[in-house]
């Protein structure tokens, strides 16, 4: 990608921010819609379905407004790679909330930014952070430990029930690696000139054929009669999350600087552990309230404006 690309991607405006924001509350409920839709729809069928549904959308999406998505390009690899790293984020995620609470899986899935950041800085020009702006991911980091260390204080730490958190936790913080492994490969390869919509597409379309093999291989395929709940559970994971809010996402990516959005995400923990505690009846402690200071602090710092990118 030419230096003058980079130069259109700028740092997030008030525009851009009041999106994020919207997108991270979007986000954190995604978690509290997939721990209800998993008691009545396997795991691995309910991501592979979701994916299905919103790639048709895509399909639909593009075919009305004219953007082509066959056209040869050569994204096709760094496409496929980019589905895979996307399917296997959302393996870890439906596995964990089996085995989770939907606010710790929200907090331990969004050490992704950090991961991203990291990424970025190392593999795309344009997209380094300042002195300034890596203090304040190690400052959100250290509140992500506060949040995650809360959980490790409460039970009995060989009890069964404590070892299958720990599980679900570990595949949060594996989901989050794959998420941002997943953004490192859009901006860092060829998909970094296609659209944002060929780009959801590859990841859509690749997830859909590998969650729903996963769900044949692992016999997750048996569904009973769907209460309305379970099904407006996965109308909003395919339609508003995987539709709807992945779009904005990568139109944003085109537009800004990938860094400076992806630390926005650290508000999604938040929105997701508020909506745990108020929809799921899930425990909520002081501890949380320090680290979610510390988590919008960190964020303070890293979209301060003066430092070189």
């Amino acid at each position: 990608m030419s230096t003058s690309s980079f130069a259109l991607r700028r740092a997030p405006d008030l525009t851009a921010v009041a999106v994020m924001i919207a997108l991270c509350g979007v986000w954190g409920f995604q978690q509290v819609a997939i721990k209800e839709a998993n008691s009545f729809i396997p795991p691995m069928l309910q991501a592979g379905v979701r994916s299905l549904i919103a790639t048709f959308l895509v399909l639909i999406w593009t075919r009305t407004r004219g953007v082509p998505l066959f056209q040869r390009d050569d994204t096709l690899p760094a496409g496929i790679l980019a589905g895979i790293l996307f399917g296997g984020e959302f393996v870890c995620i439906f596995f964990g909330l089996s085995l989770t609470t939907a606010s710790r899986m929200a907090v331990f899935l969004y050490t992704a930014p950090c991961f991203t950041a990291l990424g970025l800085h190392w593999f795309v020009a344009g997209e380094r952070l300042a002195r300034t702006q890596w203090c304040g991911i190690m400052l959100a980091f250290c509140g992500m430990a506060l949040a995650f260390a809360d959980g490790f204080l409460h039970g009995a730490p060989q009890s069964a029930s404590t070892l299958r958190g720990i599980a679900g936790d570990t595949l949060g913080v594996m989901a989050g690696l794959f998420w941002a492994a997943t953004t490192v490969v859009v901006r860092a390869s060829s998909l970094a000139r296609t659209s944002a919509s060929k780009t959801l597409f590859y990841q859509l379309a690749v997830s859909a054929v590998m969650l729903l093999a996963l769900a044949a291989v692992t016999g997750q395929t048996h569904v009973d009669a769907l209460p309305p709940l379970a099904i407006a559970s996965l109308v909003y994971q395919a339609v508003v999350v995987a539709f709807v809010s992945y779009l904005t996402w990568f139109w944003l990516l085109t537009r800004y600087m990938a860094s400076r959005l992806s630390v926005f995400s650290f508000l999604t923990p938040i929105f997701g552990v508020t909506f745990g505690v108020l929809l799921l009846g899930e425990h909520f402690t002081a501890r949380f309230m320090v680290a979610a200071a510390m988590v919008l602090a960190g964020i303070a710092l890293v979209n301060r404006r003066g430092g070189n990118a």
